[in-house]
């Protein structure tokens, strides 16, 4: 039995050495977590800033995307939103519609998906039925700091987002229409479906002020991208409140359009690339400089889906494409398409990321 004094001993000592390395592994481990998490985050933090346009579930989409490479994003959010939980509290509130500021801001944080589920929740009873908890959040920051502005700037903050979302202005706008015949449409449900018939839209009232922040990056800007989102009533909302429209024209960096994969039934019926850029062009005073158009077919099944409700893929024949190459607009292809688990069309918001990374990368090695 004398072996055993000694044994232990040596399982002591063996144990402790044992416990050091470790240590020091884990140590070493740790170490190597910090500077990888430096180097991305000193990436993120030194990639091109870039100013994004839009509204709804489009620019969301994109800005999931966008954080990957670069901190520097600012989201400019249209606020004429008048459905569902948004419309309900601009009714009896007299608040800004938060709803598209709500999904751009979760878009942007850190963990996304585990945000999604809370500020995300929506009510199914009582007198909260609808309503979505992010927006009643809002709502309550809101009036807590008297301005919706400085809610927005507070959510911000407190969701430690990578970039920042501004809405477009801090007035009650609202979008409109008039068609060939003279017709008149108020609001965005009229709007988007008489959108094929529009020949004028405009804001009322027409002279709401921008924030100063927004035509601030919009100057600062590396990259100015439209879209994607529906073009009624996401994108040329924006572009209609006045400053907005020349502040871009007089940037000297790409002004890139995420053309949208699926017309819209009622608002796009029947529109083409084509269509949505001269819309643009109409509004912005002049084309966007690059045109991302999605170039991969929608399987055979969901295709058929989608034609059912009347959305059919948004195309661009050769003929367009002449045309905007001679009006020095640069169309780029590619396989930006994703089908959700649920069978949804969405925009494949990796590859449109690396598509306006890549053309902010390059113009910036031009000016150099």
């Amino acid at each position: 039995m004398e072996w055993l004094f000694p044994f232990g001993i040596g399982l002591l000592v063996g144990g402790a050495a044992v416990t050091v390395w470790m240590d020091r592994v884990g140590r070493k481990r740790r170490g190597l977590r910090e500077i990888m998490s430096s180097a991305i985050g000193f990436r993120l933090a030194t990639g091109p800033r870039v100013v994004a346009l839009g509204g709804g579930t489009g620019l969301s989409t994109l800005l999931r995307g966008l954080k990957g490479y670069t901190r520097n994003i600012t989201a400019i959010v249209t606020v004429t939103d008048e459905g569902g939980s948004s419309g309900r509290l601009r009714t009896e509130w007299g608040v800004l519609p938060p709803g598209d500021v709500r999904n751009c801001i979760i878009a942007l944080a850190e963990n996304d998906s585990a945000l999604n589920r809370i500020l995300n929740f929506r009510f199914d009873k009582g007198e909260l039925a609808g309503h979505c908890l992010g927006n009643l959040v809002l709502l309550a920051v809101t009036e807590l700091a008297g301005d919706f502005r400085l809610a927005v700037e507070e959510m911000n903050k407190l969701l430690a987002i990578r970039g920042r979302v501004l809405p477009v202005t801090t007035e009650a706008v609202t979008i409109a229409g008039i068609d060939s015949k003279g017709n008149r449409y108020r609001g965005e449900l009229e709007v988007a479906l008489h959108g094929r018939e529009l020949k004028e839209v405009h804001l009322e009232p027409p002279d709401a002020k921008p924030l100063n922040e927004v035509v601030e990056s919009i100057r600062d800007a590396e990259a100015i991208v439209l879209g994607p989102g529906s073009l009624f009533t996401s994108i040329l909302p924006n572009l209609l409140v006045p400053g907005v429209a020349e502040a871009i024209r007089q940037a000297d960096v790409p002004r890139i359009y995420v053309a949208n994969v699926m017309t819209q039934p009622g608002e796009t019926d029947g529109f083409t690339v084509y269509d949505h850029v001269r819309w643009i062009k109409d509004v912005l005073g002049q084309y966007p400089d690059i045109v991302l158009v999605n170039d991969t077919e929608v399987p055979g099944e969901i295709l058929r889906r989608y034609r059912e409700t009347g959305s059919e893929p948004v195309l661009i024949n050769e003929r367009e494409e002449v045309r905007l190459t001679r009006a020095r607009v640069q169309v780029i292809r590619g396989d930006f398409l994703e089908i959700t688990q649920g069978g949804l069309v969405r925009h494949q918001t990796q590859r449109v990321s690396e598509a306006i990374m890549k053309v902010a990368r390059e113009t910036k090695e031009i000016s150099r």
